[in-house]
């Protein structure tokens, strides 16, 4: 299995819900769950991965904190190098609603100051050549993303082959946004997207449209995967041909994360040099599980022909 990395965004979530409608402000009430849990996109993928009994490498910082204590607790010897930042860890409130969605309340905490001398300082270039590194959170690892471009030549120079999820801009898809994604999607072998962040990058309303204007700007073999929720998942792989998964039908309980387990189980797949239609497949199943299921479960991998490479 070639190796594989996460870097970006570490930090706490603290889940409440559900509720609905919104309560007015000045009142209080009462909801039945709540859950204290590591989150953050490269977070979510990490815990999917050491679910699924996969091993990885992990590069993130916390803040000075209880909270940044906790954290690498939670990813014990593999947090040994992270830097801890002088600010406050990162604290997002997630409140449920009866429909599985989420609303977020976040602060910035110590994630701006996640840099690429933090990241290289944690990973080894040497243990992870052939492999993929997922890069996380974009807009919330502000110093680390001013220096996207060295770490795609680090990267690349060592044989790794780089995967983007930018996550949503705080601002929203400005065009400035539209503009650094596209610029780092040039320089990536594999990109994964929702279908609101494809479309809204391509300028295009139908996901499949926007996944092959999106996978022609990206370098040649490059993968292109858009996540389509409900609707399951396409990508364009190397031969430029596009492939489908429709998703299973579950009952949502939580979509907290839900695309970054997707991210984890499709990139264990690729490292097991499955099909892209196997990928796939690996990605949505796991993913459906983790949203169907409390506490979280995320099952295992689908089992993968041997015969097929």
């Amino acid at each position: 299995m070639r190796p594989l990395a996460v870097i970006g965004n570490v930090n706490v979530d603290l889940i409440l819900g559900p509720t609905a409608p919104w309560p007015k402000a000045g009142t209080e009430i009462i909801v039945d769950h709540d859950e204290l849990r590591v989150g953050g996109q490269a977070g979510n993928s990490a815990l999917a991965w050491e679910a699924l009994g996969v091993d990885f490498a992990i590069a993130a910082n916390v803040g000075n904190d209880q909270f940044g204590l906790w954290l690498r607790d939670a990813f014990g010897d593999r947090a040994t190098k992270w830097p801890v930042s002088s600010e406050r860890t990162t604290l997002s409130v997630g409140i449920t609603h009866p429909d599985g969605e989420r609303t977020f309340f976040t602060t910035l905490g110590h994630l701006p100051r996640f840099s690429l001398a933090d990241t290289l300082c944690v990973l080894e270039g040497a243990q992870l050549s052939g492999g993929y590194a997922l890069l996380c959170g974009s807009f919330l690892t502000i110093d680390l993303a001013r220096d996207y471009e060295a770490f795609f030549d680090w990267a690349h120079g060592r044989g790794i082959s780089v995967v983007l999820d930018t996550g949503w801009p705080p601002d929203g898809w400005t065009e400035q946004n539209c503009v650094l994604a596209r610029a780092w999607l040039s320089r990536c072998d594999c990109a994964l997207l929702n279908e609101v962040e494809a479309t809204t990058l391509a300028g295009l309303e139908k996901p499949a449209e926007a996944a092959a204007a999106l996978w022609s700007s990206m370098p040649k073999g490059a993968i292109l995967v858009v996540k389509c929720g409900s609707d399951g998942a396409i990508a364009i792989g190397p031969d430029g041909e596009l492939a489908s998964v429709a998703a299973p039908a579950v009952r949502v309980i939580d979509t907290i994360g839900a695309g970054d387990v997707f991210n984890a189980a499709f990139l264990a797949a690729l490292a097991k040099d499955q099909p892209l239609a196997a990928c796939l497949v690996a990605g949505v199943q796991v993913a459906s599980l983790a949203i169907s299921t409390l506490p979280r479960s995320y099952g295992g991998l689908p089992d993968f022909r041997d015969d097929v490479a």
